[in-house]
């Protein structure tokens, strides 16, 4: 059996390999945005913006996950990383996209903070899940 010390280096291990994940994602899809390659944006088109529209949103997502990165500003950069991927929700929507499109921007916001929650002991105080 784990020792409480044991499992709390497996939950920071587990939520480290989570966060890296999603981060490098991220990034490439924040450096795609600035790079615009045509998949990129028949996509972006698609949902109704444009070029220099992605870039700032390209901009504005390799921001966010440079906060999500940085320990001392990983809540603030979940938070907003939380909006940035609502807004993508929001860009479904008003397209109408099938429910696997709407679902994946939920997911990876819902990946994002388990990464968080499992790698940040401040945040699991504050949001015990077990009493």
């Amino acid at each position: 059996m784990d020792t409480p010390e044991l499992s709390s280096r497996k939950m920071v291990w587990t939520g480290r390999v989570l966060s890296t994940i999603l981060t490098l994602f991220l990034i490439f899809d924040g450096v795609m945005k600035l790079v615009q390659p045509v998949p990129v944006m028949k996509a972006s088109a698609q949902l109704g913006y444009s070029a220099h529209e992605v870039l700032a949103i390209g901009v504005a997502l390799l921001f966010c996950t440079a906060l999500y990165v940085i320990p001392p500003t990983a809540v603030l950069g979940a938070i907003v990383l939380t909006g940035y991927l609502g807004g993508a929700i929001a860009s479904q929507l008003r397209i109408s996209a099938s429910p696997l499109s709407l679902s994946f921007p939920f997911l990876f916001c819902v990946l994002l903070w388990l990464g968080l929650y499992l790698r940040d002991s401040r945040l699991r105080g504050l949001i015990p899940l077990r009493s």
